[in-house]
């Protein structure tokens, strides 16, 4: 399980590096490679897009993954757990400067999705666990250092807390890889991936501050667009 546990490092020191740089750190380059991560995340999501199979089962699955977010209340819940992150850190730590609470809540759920829920983060966890390459967890692993590292310098410590979940996600994919991938048909991949794609896209709009998608809340798409994949693939061909 190489992959994760590089991932899960290269998030922590690139946070750690750039909440001790904080307000050193260039002005203008704080305020604008945001900017460039966000229109990243929407390259990657239009590259997975475009691989869909049957685009009706992914907008069903968005739908319906977005009712039971925003009826559960997933982005309520993980701004909640973000705002009590942020407080258990600052305790022992410099608080971040010049962030307000909703600038920061809004950055940090963002985050949460790019780093936990990522289409690279979940083929490459399910890659290594099925054939052991890692090579793309460590392209992820990359893209994650400086992405940490420019937005722990205006949110500090606490952005480093994310390398926990996204080490639960890519540890539970690692090792349930070789339970899901034979379950799954090529087609289901795809639909999977474009789903991936369009709450990645979504995630880019947001960190660019283009439109407050909701994306925690798509989160339980994810879980739907398989069987709904499948279920269109078997009933129309």
């Amino acid at each position: 399980m190489v992959g994760p546990a590089l991932n899960g490092a290269a998030l922590v020191f690139g946070s750690l590096l750039g909440a001790a740089i904080g307000p050193g750190l260039n002005k203008t380059l704080r305020q604008q490679i945001p900017l460039v991560f966000g229109v990243s995340a929407m390259g990657i999501g239009v590259t997975m897009t475009i691989k869909v199979h049957a685009f009706a089962p992914v907008i069903l699955a968005l739908i319906l993954g977005a009712v039971v977010g925003i009826l559960v209340r997933v982005e309520d819940r993980v701004q909640r757990l973000s705002a009590r992150a942020r407080k258990l850190v600052e305790r022992v730590a410099r608080p971040a400067e010049g962030v307000g609470q909703e600038e920061f809540l809004d950055r940090f759920v963002a985050l949460a999705v790019l780093f936990c829920v990522s289409g690279m983060g979940v083929y490459g966890s399910l890659a290594e666990g099925m054939t052991g390459d890692y090579s793309l967890l460590v392209l992820k692993s990359i893209l994650d250092f400086f992405t940490a590292l420019i937005f722990a310098s205006s949110l500090g410590y606490a952005v480093c807390l994310l390398a926990l979940p996204q080490f639960a996600v890519q540890a539970t994919l690692f090792f349930g890889a070789a339970q899901i991938v034979p379950l799954a048909t090529p087609e289901m991949m795809a639909d999977f991936s474009a789903c991936g794609g369009l709450i990645m896209l979504a995630t880019g709009f947001r960190i660019c501050g283009i439109k407050p998608f909701p994306v925690a809340d798509m989160i339980p798409a994810l879980l739907l667009v398989m069987p709904l994949s499948w279920g269109w693939n078997l009933l129309l061909g």
